[in-house]
């Protein structure tokens, strides 16, 4: 047996950026080329509905370990890189996290060296159109466009809160992700009125831009610096040192991205609703008493479930709303289930979403329910969709708490959901 598994590359003089990119990638590549597992490409939800060897787990890796070899460039291969989710199954999948990982203390880092790639195709100046002009309207903005005709601008950001009457600034404010205040405006009006039943006092941001975590995950990380920069600096000037977050993409920014842009500077504490909620109800501050008949499926968001393994307690609020028939799918199960619905996927090829979507609900379809439940707006749009087709209904997990505990929540929870709402 060798000493090493894969001895270090000399790279010659003169080396290409691409090589000298790949090099500081190699440790990771290296973990996935050199093992010639391929379990995770069954888990991938790109490989399921796509079948393309060039878009799997195991061909971003090989990609690198070509690129430090100088047999690629990254303008070879960058748009492969658009097809992924970031939904993180594949790290799970791989048996070098699951055999190893507990003794080594090492997770297979595919998402990590998807984003690198992505951020280092931009830094080259290989732009993929359609995720370039999204963050060229962001920029402008200060927010997403958030895919068609939605208005957004910084004047309508606390649009979705009218009638609310929240305060600004505090010690704890709720941040509010793109999709929801400019199109599930549904979602933060349940999370807002639910907070307020318990008693739990929060006001909102005085000038939230966008979180900056989807410019990340499209490669143009200065962009994503710029507006964490803004959103730290707009709490600190309200003394917040508490944010609440209803999104679990947001979720991920403001624990993982926010963390290495600022280091020991950045001492905000980041509250997950869905915890704090399951929380609440454990300590009796809020009941659910309102029966809710439906038969439902739980939807694990990947960013939860898979990327932070916050799983518990969304099943226990579902578990304390009566008149629910709960049909559970094992959390381990839903490694491979995805709604297509991240990384920056629907913004360059929405079709490649739909299908993934589409796979989902068929998923819920053999279960026999009538609603699928979500505990991410990003995912509800393209997952609305496809329940549309196989008329199963997609409502989120605050609306339906919200809901059981006889709030009229108001908003909207998008076009098929506001219609398929009205046909209850």
């Amino acid at each position: 047996m060798p000493d090493e598994i894969a001895r270090p590359f000399e790279l010659a003089d003169g080396s290409s950026p691409s090589q000298e990119f790949a090099e500081q990638w190699r440790n990771a590549s290296y973990n996935c080329f050199s093992s010639g597992h391929k379990f995770c490409r069954e888990v991938c939800p790109v490989m399921q509905v796509t079948r393309n060897e060039s878009w799997t787990p195991t061909a971003f890796h090989a990609n690198v370990v070509a690129m430090e070899r100088g047999e690629l460039e990254v303008a070879d291969v960058a748009a492969d890189y658009v097809n992924c989710t970031q939904c993180g199954a594949c790290e799970l999948r791989c048996p070098n996290t699951l055999f190893t990982g507990d003794f080594y203390k090492f997770r297979t880092r595919t998402v990590d060296v998807v984003k690198a790639v992505r951020a280092f195709a931009v830094e080259s100046a290989v732009h993929q159109p359609q995720w370039k002009l999204w963050n060229e309207r962001t920029n402008e903005r200060t927010h997403e466009p958030v895919l068609g005709q939605t208005p957004v601008s910084q004047e309508r950001v606390r649009d979705w809160a009218d009638g609310l009457d929240l305060p600004v600034g505090g010690e704890t404010v709720l941040f509010v992700d793109c999709e929801a205040a400019f199109y599930r405006t549904s979602v933060p009006r349940a999370v807002a009125q639910v907070l307020r039943l318990a008693g739990y006092e929060f006001g909102l941001m005085g000038e939230q831009w966008c979180c900056g975590g989807p410019a990340a995950e499209m490669g143009y990380v200065e962009q994503a610096k710029r507006f964490a920069q803004h959103n730290l600096d707009n709490w600190r000037s309200t003394g917040t040192k508490r944010v609440l977050v209803l999104d679990p993409h947001d979720y991920i920014t403001f624990t993982e991205d926010y963390p290495k842009y600022f280091g020991a500077d950045y001492d905000i504490e980041i509250v997950l609703v869905v915890e704090l909620l399951a929380e609440l109800i454990r300590g009796g501050r809020i009941t659910p008493s309102v029966p809710v008949e439906r038969t439902i499926t739980y939807h694990d968001p990947c960013r939860l479930n898979k990327r932070k393994g916050i799983w518990k307690e969304p099943r226990e609020i579902l578990r304390a709303i009566p008149g629910l028939d709960f049909r559970d799918v094992d959390r381990v199960t839903q490694w491979s289930y995805c709604s297509g619905g991240g990384g920056g996927l629907p913004v360059e090829k929405p079709e490649l979403t739909a299908a993934i979507s589409a796979n989902r609900l068929d998923q819920a379809s053999a279960l026999e329910v009538d609603t699928l439940v979500s505990a991410c707006p990003w995912s509800e749009r393209p997952l609305s969709k496809a329940g549309d087709d196989t008329d199963i209904d997609v409502v989120d997990i605050h609306e339906l708490l919200a809901e059981s505990l006889g709030i009229t929540v108001g908003g909207s929870r998008g076009e098929i959901g506001d219609r398929r709402g009205r046909s209850r």
